[in-house]
Parts: C-alpha cells; structure tokens; sequence
C-alpha cells in the first residue's frame, strides 16, 4: 500500500464529497512504481455527523473504509482510530473541506523518495477565494513569535525573520523549504516517522495538536517541508466564533497543554501567563465589541423615540393644553419610556432586531404593541390616562422613527440592513458545453443567479477578467468535471494578481454529477428548493421564539409543580427534564440532530406517546417537516399532550 489517506468529517457532507472526488481523480492511481502500481487507500472518520455525510459515503464511495463514531471524539482521537489500522507507507491526514490537484498525491509521494530526511510534508494551501493561506507554513510557536502574531505587530512586518517567525515569513510562498510545524488540513508523514513519533496526542480535542505532532517529526530526527510545488484548496471554514468563550476555553486549552510539554521553569510560566492574557484579552474585547454592536442599534431607537415623544408632548401641552407644564415630571420620565420599551418588545419579538432588516417585522410588531398599550390604556383609572391622542401619536413616531433609522443605515450599506430588493447575481459558468448546460438548469431550479455567460474553454485569466467586467458577473462557476482543479487554482490566483480585477468576484465549483455547488462563502443544492427560510427552526426568529417558549413553560411546570408532579408517569425526571430546559441544555422538543438543542420530545410525540411503535421512516419524515415547517404552536401541542410524561 502507497498511501493512506485519513479524512476526519463532521457535518460537512457536500465538503466532504467534492474532496473524496477530488482524491480518487488523482494521478497516484494511474503512476507506476518501482515495486508496480502504486495505490492508495481512504479512510473516513465521521465523528457523528446528522447531516447525511455516512450514508453520502457508504452510497457513493464504498471503496472508502469508514469508521461511524456514534459520538464527537475529537479530532485527534478520530484521526488516531484510523492511522492505528492503515497500511500506507505514507500517511496523509487531510480536512474534508479540502481539494486537491489531480497530480498532488503522486508529486508528494516522489517528493519523499527524493528527500529521505523527510518526515512531514505540506503544500501550498489557498482559500475559495484564491489567496493563498499563511498557514501552509509556520514556525515553533516561541514565546516571541506568539507575542508578535497575538500582537498583531506580524501584519506590520509580514516578511521579517524575527516579527513573522510564526508564519515564517522570511520563507518565500513559492520555495521549497524545511519548516517547524505543518498544518492539519493537510499533513502527510511517512510510515517510518509515524512509527518513531506516535500517533497524535489525544490530550487536544481541537487545535494544538497539529503543532504538538510536528515538533515531535523533528524531535525525533525527521525534517518538515513545505512543498509549493503542488497546491490544494482549503475552504478553511470556521466552525467555531473565535470571540467565543468556547473557543477561548479550548484554544487556551491546547496550547496550555503544549506549553507544560515543551517549556519548563521560569519560561513555561511567563509564556502561559502571556498566552492567558492574550487570549482573554481578545475574547473580552471581542464579547465587548458584541455587546455594543448589539445594543448600539435599540439604544438609538430609544433615543429617536423619546426625542419625538418629548417634542410631541411639548406641541401638545403648549397649543392644546395652553400650559407647557400640563404634563407632570413622571409621564416624562416613567411613563413615555415604558411606552417606548413595550413598543421596541413588541418589534423585537416579531423579529424586529433581526438580520436581515424586514419592515413588515417591525410594522406588525409595533403594531400589536400599541393595541396591547391602548388596552392596557383604557384599564386604567381616569387619574392615570395622561393622553390617549399622544399614545397614538408616540407610537406612530415611534414606528417612522425606527423605519427611519433603518433606511439610513440602508442608504450607509451597513451590512445585514439593506432594504433594497435584492437583484440576482450575474454568473458566468465555465465548463464542457453538456455539463455547462447541466449547471445553468441548476441555478434556474434554485432561481438565486442568472447565468449571463458561459465559457466551453478553459480561459486564460485575462480573458475571463475581461469577461467578468463585460457582463458585470458576480460569480464565476467552473464545472470541475472538464476544468481540472489545478486549472481552476491557476485561474482564481492568477485573476487576483490581475490589475484592475473586478471587485466582489465569488469563485464556486460544481463536482462531477453532483447537484450543490460549494463557494468560499456558500453551499448551494437542490435541497435548497424545500428549504424555506423564515419557516425552519434554525432560522434567528425561530431559535429565538423556541428559546422563549422553553423557558416560559418550564417555569409554568416548575410553578405548578405541587399539582401536575403527582400525575407524572416519570417522577424521578420531572423537575430535571424542567431545569434542563430552563437553563438552555435541553429543548422540550427536539430532533436528535444538531440544529437543536437534545429534547425531551420528538416531534414524534405529537403522535403517539410511545414513539418506539414508530418505525425509522416515518420518524425520519416527522423530524424533517418538524424542521422545514417549524411553528411554536407544534411544540405547544406536543408539551400539552404528553405534559403527564415530562
């Protein structure tokens, strides 16, 4: 066996079958070696994926040997399951948002045999978008180094020695050379340094462990190189926010766990000390920085509010009432703020605050907001109702106010408050004229671009960058099954360094006989048809509304616990299931997948009270709708019918 390919996949199932097409397309396949044909094996490790990525493999590529988990391992671990039973005199850990040129493999696999001090091997890596990645090639992450990255000062000195030893930027991108630490997505090692170094250290369950397994390739006598000879393209998606505290937690983690390893002493706790108040440091001002993107927008529809509703009163009270102090001191100051802050409840919940800004959400919201208001209005005593003529008034302000705010910011192309309708991107498909007409009926189906041009050749970069700006094309697509991936990289790079390249260019590619196109920034497939936006549970209006719910009836229950616990057929669950839902780890109903929460219910409840009778179909029909067509009322229904087995 020449080569063994470890491939760790969780939920990137349209990722994962462009990059298998793009390995099993490769000249390794084709090349002879001394000892005959050289072959290569692949080994998948689904680390519980929900999106369909086993059952896309066990269809399509049963060649593949594919490992299940029925649980997240990690990325270590599930890499080590695999390299524990491969038989590869090479073995390459490789990301599933990956693509690889079509004579990668065999050109690393003669770079090895040329090179016997070899032990780690990586490759140019660019990004959907063509530019190339700094992390193809990095230094051992010193104290210093890591000072001058997390510093930033590495942006202002992007080619010095010293400032940019993290990404060795003193290395030429386009030289071969030895490196330090090599980065996972793509990191090939022979069968001999493997069996020297070990597998990887499962301490990480995410990040370091690429770093922790290069320096020990070196530790033990082996070189690592980068080879730019050869490129793939690494769509490098962000799976985790990085302002997060859960990424701070696991990020600091995994390089706590590498600094104990390989710094001792006075050092090992100066730079821990230096990583912890780095990494915190940019988690704290990145929640800062979230905190005042998301209050900035209602504090400024307060204060329009409250402006209009003063000036409003002050007309009132001087021409109507003839005296400008008619009003008292609390109206001002309590009672137009709760009117303000009962019509912005009302828009939020409609989904007001939401992005992509919708008009209508805000129209409806506020609008039942000022019914409750007049309704709330007339119960009060006569004492207390300062002015029904300025409540209308108020919240008709109120509502020209906020409009009026969005439509500047609309004007500002601030981005997420566009409220121009939103025209269809322009494409230019690139590719055979039959599988170029295949794309084109493809993008009619999903109805979200026009095709203004296609190319049946493959171009060369200055004539697609003159196609580009003659169409005003947003989006060029290539059909992967006649413009070879390497072409493809050739063009998307090439178009970069063009001058006077058109702005806002999206590159996507469409693999062979698939029905998605995947994109820097986007998936697109069929299922896209079935999928409609403001009814699925995962949309921000939805998560929200479903959130609210959860924790309104869970204190219902807590509350009227003395009387329904001693009806419940699960006693010892009751008040469990209730704070589990309460503090945000459980949902009363959900589907067992990752776009909710674990729940207590299925949507299968709705049914039957005894799920199991159900068989696996028909459940799997039930989830989907529940998803598709998501409506609080379902979830209402089903707590309600099965309230007396919580």
């Amino acid at each position: 066996m020449t080569l063994s390919i470890v491939i760790v996949n969780y939920n990137v199932k349209y990722f994962l079958e462009q990059c298998l097409e793009s390995v099993f397309n490769s000249d390794l396949l084709l090349k002879e070696g001394a000892g005959g044909m050289l072959d290569l094996e692949v080994l998948v490790v689904d680390n519980a994926s929900v999106d369909g990525s086993v059952e896309m493999v066990r269809e399509k590529y049963p060649q593949v040997h594919l490992i299940a988990n029925t649980d997240n391992v990690g990325f270590a671990r599930a890499n080590n399951q695999a390299l524990k039973i491969c038989h590869g005199d090479w073995a390459l850990l490789l990301n599933p948002d990956t693509v690889v040129e079509r004579n990668t493999l065999a050109m690393c696999v003669d770079f090895y045999l040329s090179h016997p001090d070899c032990g780690g091997l990586a490759v140019k890596m660019i990004n959907g978008e063509g530019t190339y990645l700094k992390e193809s090639k990095r230094g051992f992450p010193s104290p210093a180094a890591s000072f001058y990255k997390m510093s930033g000062l590495i942006r202002l000195f992007p080619h010095s020695r010293r400032i940019a030893a993290y990404y060795m930027g003193h290395l030429s991108d386009n030289e071969t050379n030895k490196v330090d630490v090599l980065p996972g997505a793509y990191l090939m090692i022979s069968r001999e340094a493997l069996e020297k170094v070990g597998l990887l250290d499962e301490s990480y369950f995410m990040y370091g462990e690429d770093i922790d397994f290069s320096w020990r390739i070196k530790l033990a006598g082996f070189e690592n190189y980068y080879y730019p000879e050869t490129r793939i393209i690494h769509y490098k998606g962000e799976c985790t926010k990085h302002g997060s505290m859960n990424y701070v937690y696991t990020f600091y983690n995994a390089m706590s766990i590498f600094v104990k390893r390989y710094f001792s002493g006075t050092n090992a706790r100066l730079f821990n000390a230096l990583l912890h108040a780095a990494i915190w440091g940019r988690a704290t001002l990145s929640w800062i920085k979230r905190v005042v993107q998301s209050i900035a927008l209602p504090l400024a529809d307060f204060a329009a509010a409250f402006a209009g509703f003063l000036a409003i009163k002050q007309v009132w009270s001087t021409y109507w009432a003839a005296n400008v102090n008619y009003y008292p001191a609390e109206y001002t100051w309590a009672v137009i703020p709760l009117y303000i802050l009962l019509l912005m409840l009302g828009s939020w919940l409609y989904g007001g605050y939401i992005k992509p800004a919708k008009p209508w959400r805000i129209v409806k919201g506020m609008a039942v907001g000022c019914a409750l208001l007049l309704v709330f209005y007339s119960l009060l005593n006569e004492s207390q109702r300062y002015s029904r003529m300025l409540l209308l008034l108020g919240c008709g302000w109120t509502l020209l106010s906020t409009l009026g705010i969005r439509g500047m910011l609309s004007l500002l192309n601030v981005n997420g408050y566009n409220l121009k309708p939103k025209g269809m991107r322009s494409c230019i498909v690139v590719g055979g004229k039959e599988e170029s007409t295949r794309v084109s009926q493809l993008y009619e189906m999903l109805g979200n671009a026009n095709i203004v041009a296609v190319i049946n050749t493959t171009p060369d970069s200055r004539t697609l960058n003159e196609t580009l700006h003659c169409y005003h094309a947003d989006e060029v697509v290539f059909c992967s099954k006649d413009i070879s991936i390497r072409q493809i990289i050739d063009l998307m790079t090439q178009l970069g360094q063009l001058p006077g390249k058109r702005q806002s260019v999206e590159f996507k590619i469409v693999p062979t006989d698939s029905d998605f196109i995947i994109g820097s920034n986007s998936i697109h497939s069929t299922e896209d048809l079935y999928a409609e936006e403001l009814h699925t549970v995962v949309s921000p209006l939805n998560r929200r509304n479903k959130r609210l719910l959860d924790a309104a009836s869970a204190l219902v229950l807590i509350a009227a616990s003395p009387i329904l616990f001693w009806f419940q057929q699960k006693k010892k669950t009751y008040f469990g299931h209730c704070w589990q839902v309460l503090i945000g780890r459980n949902t009363w109903v959900g589907t067992g997948d990752a776009k909710t929460r674990p729940g207590i219910f299925g949507p299968e409840h709705a049914l039957t009270a005894k799920p199991q009778h159900l068989g696996p179909e028909l459940r799997e029909r039930l989830n989907l709708r529940y998803l598709r067509n998501y409506r609080i009322t379902t979830d209402l229904q089903i707590i309600f019918k099965n309230i007396f087995n919580i």
